[in-house]
C-alpha cells in the first residue's frame, strides 16, 4: 500500500531509482517549525500547495525557559498564516491524535520532523519523517525526494479477549519480533520498511485501535505503518465531520511483500513492557509497588481505553504513595470525557490533570520518582532519564495499579469486563486551530526567522569519538551536567558510536539541536529513513559491523576521508587513532550531496510560489 501511495504521486510509477520524486498532500511541523518555515522562506516560499500544512506548538506547560519560544511563535504566526500554514495552539493535545482527528486522510502522504506522528498510518496516510530541508522543499516546490520503501505485512485474525486492548496487540508484535524482521529487510535492501497490517481482524478494529498499533513504526525502526481504509474509516470520517476526505485504500491482490508475520489477537495476554525493553506478561510483574501512574499520552490509548479505565476506577481512591496523572491526548477527547462524566469519576478517584506538553513523553516533565516504578501507557521517548524506572502497559492494567497500588493482572482484579460506548456525536469546533489573521498582528509584517547557516562537509575531518548519546549533554535540563559529559558548544566536531536503535532515534529525533557539532553517527543499524534524516542537515550516517565495533572502543578520534573518497555501496576502510575500520556510508544519490553541502534545502531559484 506505501508503494500505491508513492506511485500515484511520482511521475515513475514503477519507484525505480535510489531516490524518487514525489508530491506531498501533508505538512506537519512540530519539533522545529520555525527552523522549516525560515528554511522554506530562504527557498522561496510564497504560499505552500499542500493540501494541509500545519504546525504543532507543542510546548503546553508556560514556564521563564519556554518564555523565549513562545514569543517566537506567537510573532511567527502571522507570517506562517499567509504562507498558507495553520498553527495549532498550546491545549489542542499532542500532535498525532489531534491530527489524526481533525486533519489525516487516507491514501495520502504526509511528511514531518515528529516521529511520534506514526500513529497517523491507522486511518490510511503514509506518513514519512524527513530533514528541515525536505520539510522547506515540501512547503516550497510541493514534492520532495524519498527512497522508494519495502514492506512487511502483519496479517491479523482473531478477537482480543475481555482485558485486552491494542496496547497489548502492539506489545505483543514487540515481542513476537517485528522489529527484527524490520531490520533483516532494512540490511538486505538498504531501504525504509513500511509495516503494512491486514487480515480479517485489521477491519475489526477502530480507527483509534489501528493508531496505536500504527504508532509502533519508529520503535522498530520502520519508516511507516499503514492500514487499509474502508467502512470503519469512513465512519471515522464522518463522525469527525470530514467525510469528504475519505479515499479507500486497499492492497493490490499479489501484492509483493518482503515478510509476513501472522498474529492471533485471540491469544493475547495483558502484557507489559519493563525497564530493559523486554515485553511479558503482567502477572510476572504482580505484587510490584508503584509510584506514578500516567494515563494518556500521545500513543498507546484510545477513547475507549480512558473510558473504561474511568469505569473500572469508579468509586475507588489513589493509594496515598501513588502519584496519578492523566494526560488526555486530544481536546476533543478531553470535552467528550468531560461531557460524559468519565472525566469526574477519574479526578474523584485521584487523578490530576496534566497539559498535552512534548516534555511529558521524555520525562523532562512529571519524570518517574527515584527508586519508584512508573507505569505509563504511551510509548517512551528515546534518550529518556537513565535509568528507565518505566513499564509500559494498557490502560486497563494501569487501572489496576491505580486502584490497588501494584502492578498486576486486571483480570484476576476486576470482577467483569466494562463495555465502553463511545458517543458518535463529537466535538469538532478546532477553537485552538488558527486558521486566518484575526487577532494575529499585522499581516504584511513579516517575522525574524533565522535560518541556520549549513556547515559544509569539503575536505577530510578529524573528529572527536563519543560513545553514546548519553555523553551529550542538552544543556536544557537544570542541574549543569557533571564533568564526564561535553556540552554541544564546547566541541568543534564529534561523531558518536551508537550501539542500539533507541540511541539512533535519540540522535535523530535531535539532529537539527546538534547538527552544527555533531558530524557523523555510526552505528550497526541505521534506519534509511534516519539515514535520509541525517544527511539532510550534514551528518553522515556510517555503518559499522560487531569487529568494528569493538575495534572502536576507547578511541578518541575518527579521521573521515573527503566524500568523493566513499565508496558507493562497499565499505572505506577508516582510521580510528591507531586501528583501522571499515565503514559504509549508507547516503544514497543526492543524499551524498546534502551530507556535502549540510542541507537538503533547495536553492531559492528552484522554488516555486
Amino acid at each position: 500500500m506505501a508503494q500505491k501511495i508513492l506511485a500515484g504521486r511520482c511521475a515513475d510509477s514503477t519507484l525505480s531509482g535510489d531516490l524518487v520524486q514525489v508530491k506531498v498532500d501533508q505538512i506537519v511541523l512540530a519539533r522545529a517549525p520555525l527552523r522549516a518555515v525560515a528554511e522554506a522562506r530562504e527557498a522561496g516560499l510564497k504560499k505552500t500547495t499542500a493540501e494541509v500544512a500545519i504546525a504543532y506548538d507543542t510546548h503546553g506547560v508556560s514556564s521563564t525557559a519556554t518564555r523565549a519560544r513562545t514569543e517566537e511563535m506567537h510573532a511567527a504566526t502571522a507570517d506562517m498564516l499567509a504562507h498558507g500554514i495553520v498553527l495549532a495552539r498550546p491545549g489542542v493535545g499532542f500532535p498525532a491524535p489531534v491530527h489524526l482527528e481533525r486533519f489525516a486522510s487516507p491514501a495520502r502522504l504526509c511528511v514531518t520532523d515528529e516521529p511520534r506522528l506514526a500513529g497517523v498510518g491507522g486511518i490510511g496516510m503514509l506518513t514519512l519523517v524527513v530533514s528541515p530541508g525536505m520539510l522547506a522543499q515540501a512547503l516550497a516546490q510541493g514534492s520532495i525526494l524519498v527512497r522508494p520503501p519495502r514492506s512487511v505485512q502483519v496479517l491479523l485474525s482473531g478477537r482480543t479477549r475481555p482485558f485486552v486492548c491494542a496496547r497489548d496487540v502492539a506489545l505483543e508484535l514487540i515481542r513476537r519480533g517485528l522489529g527484527e524482521a524490520v531490520g533483516r529487510i532494512e540490511a538486505q535492501h538498504q531501504a525504509p520498511v513500511v509495516i503494512e497490517f491486514a487480515g480479517p481482524s485489521a477491519r475489526l478494529l477502530s480507527v483509534s485501535e489501528r493508531a496505536v498499533l500504527a504508532s509502533l513504526a519508529p520503535q522498530l525502526g520502520a519508516a511507516g505503518a499503514l492500514f487499509v481504509s474502508d467502512e470503519r474509516t469512513e465512519v471515522f470520517l464522518r463522525d469527525q465531520r470530514r467525510s469528504k476526505a475519505h479515499r479507500a485504500l486497499i492492497p493490490d491482490a499479489g501484492a509483493p511483500c518482503d515478510e509476513v508475520l501472522n498474529v492471533d489477537l485471540g491469544a493475547v495476554d495483558p502484557l507489559y513492557m519493563d525497564e530493559t525493553g523486554a515485553v511479558r506478561s503482567v502477572r510476572d510483574l504482580a505484587g510490584k509497588p508503584v509510584s506514578q501512574v500516567l494515563l494518556g499520552g500521545d500513543s498507546g490509548v484510545t477513547l475507549r481505553d480512558l473510558f473504561a479505565a474511568a469505569m473500572l476506577l469508579k468509586s475507588k481512591r489513589v493509594p496515598a504513595r501513588v502519584e496519578f496523572l492523566v494526560a488526555v491526548p486530544s481536546r476533543q477527547m478531553l470535552e467528550v470525557l468531560a461531557s460524559s462524566g468519565e472525566l469526574t469519576d477519574l479526578i474523584a478517584t485521584g487523578a490530576r490533570l496534566i497539559e498535552p506538553d512534548a516534555r511529558v513523553m521524555s520525562g523532562e516533565l512529571y519524570p518517574p520518582a527515584p527508586g519508584g516504578l512508573s507505569a505509563r501507557t504511551h510509548d517512551l521517548e528515546p534518550g529518556m532519564a537513565s535509568p528507565k524506572s518505566v513499564v509500559i502497559a494498557s490502560a486497563e492494567t494501569l487501572a489496576h495499579a491505580v486502584a490497588y497500588g501494584e502492578m498486576g493482572d486486571p483480570r484476576s482484579s476486576f470482577k467483569r469486563p466494562v463495555r465502553a460506548t463511545i458517543p458518535r456525536a463529537l466535538p469538532t469546533d478546532d477553537v485552538l486551530v488558527v486558521r486566518d489573521r484575526k487577532g494575529t498582528g499585522e499581516a504584511g509584517k513579516k517575522a525574524a526567522l533565522a535560518t541556520t547557516a549549513p556547515t559544509p562537509w569539503k575536505g577530510s575531518q578529524t573528529l572527536e569519538l563519543l560513545e553514546g548519546p548519553g555523553h551529550i549533554a542538552n544543556g536544557k535540563q537544570p542541574p549543569p551536567p557533571p564533568a564526564s559529559s561535553r556540552n554541544v558548544s564546547e566541541i568543534g566536531g564529534f561523531a558518536v558510536v551508537c550501539s542500539t536503535l533507541d540511541e539512533v532515534r535519540e540522535l535523530a529525533g535531535r539532529a537539527v539541536e546538534l547538527a552544527p557539532s555533531l558530524r557523523a553517527v555510526l552505528a550497526p543499524f541505521i534506519p534509511s529513513g534516519a539515514v535520509s534524516l541525517f544527511s539532510g542537515v550534514g551528518i553522515a550516517a556510517l555503518r559499522l559491523d560487531a569487529a568494528g565495533a569493538k575495534s572502536v572502543k576507547g578511541q578518541r578520534t575518527v579521521a573521515l576521508p573527503p566524500p568523493a573518497q566513499w565508496s558507493e555501496k562497499e565499505p572505506t576502510v577508516i582510521s580510528f587513532g591507531t586501528q583501522k575500520v571499515p565503514l559504509t556510508w549508507l547516503a544514497r544519490g543526492q543524499e551524498r550531496a546534502w551530507a556535502s553541502a549540510g542541507t537538503a534545502r533547495p536553492p531559492a531559484k528552484q522554488a516555486r510560489g
